[in-house]
Formats: C-alpha cells, structure tokens, sequence
C-alpha cells in the first residue's frame, strides 16, 4: 500500500523567519488528522510570501514528494506580498475556481471581509493544491466546506483513495 503524502505549505514572512509561530498550518495537519482515517505523513514548509519560492514549493511537494493534496495557508487576500493564487495559477495545468467560492460563501457568514480573501484551487499532474486563508479559524470553516468533494477529486486526478472518518466529515463519492 502506498503511503499517502499530502503538503501543508504555510506562506508567512514573518513565520518564516521565525518572528512568531505558525498556528495555521499546525492548524491544517491537525483537522486533517480528525478528518482521515488512512495513515499519511504531512510534508510540512513555511516559505515566506515569494511568489517563485511558493511555486518551487509546491512543484517540490507535488512532482518530488508525491503529495496528492497541497493544502496552503496565507498569502490570498489583497496585500502587496499576498501571491499564493498567483503561484498556484502558475503551477496548476487546471484550475477548479468553485474551491474558493464555495470558501468565500462559507466566510461571509462570519466576516464581511471574506470578500477580500482569493484563495482558489488547481490540479498540477496528480497533485490537488487547494489555498486557505491564513486565520486558523477559517482554516476549519473553509476545509469543512470544500473537504467533501476533495477525496472524488483526487480519486478522478488518479491519486490514493483517501478514507474519512463520518463521524467528523462526510465526503461525496458518487454511486458506482
């Protein structure tokens, strides 16, 4: 049995010069662990908001360690340095803009600035990258609203069949 991977990739200046700790990205790899009953290994980086370092990033998760799932965090509001969707446009062959649609719907009923939030999602050969926003927060009402339809996806893109737990989520496959 292949072990599945899936990268975490949190893009912060300040994290990654170790000015304050990364809580989001922790954040991600532990609702993923509620979520998944397969055994997995996170691949985890904290890069600073460089569009080239977070696409070599996410090549390197994808193409090198065979990550079915990229799941970033920070990086897509409206700010100067904010380039996660950017980066992940210009690694992706195909975009899947209703992840962050369905996101910013899910965000509004909390903040009225979730209309500022870009995150996206896109596939890179067998890789989904999905980008969430940096407040860990909305890191769990976003990854609830889109987790559902991430196992299908990664199913249709040829990768591993990820399991869930039901009792925490309940995904979408459809009947065969």
């Amino acid at each position: 049995m292949q072990t599945i991977k899936i990268g975490i990739i949190t893009s912060s200046d300040r994290a990654s010069a170790n000015v304050y700790e990364d809580i989001s990205g922790k954040e991600i790899i532990r609702t993923l662990g509620e979520y998944l009953v397969n055994d997995w290994i996170p691949v985890y980086r904290v890069v600073p908001d460089e569009q080239e370092i977070l696409e070599a990033t996410m090549i390197e998760l994808c193409d090198r360690e065979g990550c079915c799932l990229v799941v970033t965090t920070g990086g897509t509001g409206p700010a100067l340095r904010d380039v996660t969707p950017e980066a992940t446009e210009t690694v992706c062959q195909k975009m899947l803009p209703g992840f962050g649609e369905l996101m910013r719907q899910v965000s509004l009923q909390y903040v009225p600035t979730a209309i500022l939030s870009r995150q996206t999602a896109g596939i890179r050969n067998q890789s989904l990258i999905v980008n969430l926003p940096g407040k860990p927060s909305a890191i769990r009402q976003c990854l609830d609203a889109v987790f559902p339809a991430i196992p299908y996806c990664i199913d249709l893109i040829e990768g591993p069949y990820l399991e869930t737990n039901p009792e925490v989520i309940k995904v979408f496959r459809p009947k065969k």
